[in-house]
């Protein structure tokens, strides 16, 4: 089973918002505060792929 592949740049970025979410500063787009880790990790990565940074494509549902 091979891994998902992130740049090292990508895995930054998601580092920095996992950084804000347990510093308790990261908020959603609708202006509240993050409570889950999964969602925090979404958002990174949804963050690197707007910078145009490699992040694997979204999965597509069947």
């Amino acid at each position: 089973m091979s891994k998902t592949k992130y740049s090292d740049k990508a895995q930054d970025k998601v580092g920095e918002v996992m950084h804000e979410f347990k510093e308790g500063k990261l908020k959603s787009s609708s202006g509240k505060k993050v409570t889950s880790r999964n969602q925090a990790i979404a958002i990174g990565i949804s963050e690197a792929r707007e910078e145009g940074l490699k992040v694997p494509p979204k999965k597509k549902s069947k």
